[in-house]
């Protein structure tokens, strides 16, 4: 059984369709890809599948169990944790008290040595000694690592990346997507929404294409940069036309 299934899901806003009818399945352990466009639905999928939204139809199963509808600190007691394209720390506490914010909502609850944990993940995502740091005073990269931190302290089987290489330079790059290959071979399964499609290559098994709110392709990297259909929506995006489903 797959850990995660979105199966037919779809979402809208005022007659407006984010997304309509898109099924993917992702096994545990594995890290999969979702690109397309902007405006494509990439964000909205996310929100459906975080609790942020309810489905307007089908559903979102974690490890079998429904949990679409579900509000986002019950879906992420589940064991679904995600980062934000724009990151969203509290500023006016410390980056330890944030990662303590995450341990507190997990799946395990603060526990007896919350705070060693949260140094701990402050360190593997490369803010080690910088816990007593206001979040508001930290740079953009590392409030990205602070989020990052902060997601995996609730204990995530599933962990939803949301752009996380978004403004990061090439050195910044390379050192989050070396973190992102540990996380999955520490046993974490993503599900990575990136528009740094060279880098969404290189990490994912596969990956699903969006366009329009519609699912238009899916299967391994290779697969991917050789189909028609999604170099076509590329190339019209880049020409600034509208992207054909």
């Amino acid at each position: 059984m797959p850990l995660l299934e979105v199966q037919h899901v779809g979402k809208g806003f005022g007659g407006v369709r984010a997304v309509h009818d898109v099924s993917f399945a992702v096994e545990e352990g594995e890290l999969v890809g979702i690109m397309g466009p902007n405006g494509s639905g990439k964000t909205t999928l996310f929100n459906v599948i975080a609790g942020a939204f309810s489905p307007d139809a089908g559903q979102v199963r974690l490890d079998g169990r429904r949990i679409s509808g579900l509000s986002p600190h019950r879906v992420c007691a589940h064991g679904v944790a995600r980062t934000f394209q724009l990151v969203r720390p509290f500023a006016g506490l410390t980056a330890l008290d944030n990662v303590l914010v995450g341990r507190l909502f997990g799946r395990r609850g603060a526990g007896a040595d919350a705070a060693g944990e949260a140094e701990r993940l402050l360190a593997l995502v490369g803010l080690e000694g910088r816990g007593a740091v206001p979040a508001a005073r930290l740079t953009l990269i590392d409030r990205k690592r602070l989020e990052l931190a902060r997601a995996l302290a609730t204990s995530p089987r599933l962990l939803l990346l949301d752009e996380l290489l978004a403004g990061l330079n090439p050195a910044e790059t390379a050192g989050a997507m070396a973190l992102i290959r540990r996380l999955v071979a520490d046993g974490i399964t993503v599900l990575m929404v990136e528009h740094v499609v060279w880098a969404l290559m290189e990490l994912s098994r596969r990956i699903v294409v969006l366009s329009a709110g519609e699912k238009i392709a899916e299967g391994p990297p290779a697969a991917i940069a050789a189909d028609p259909a999604v170099v076509d929506v590329y190339l019209g995006a880049e020409r600034g036309t509208p992207p054909r489903a």
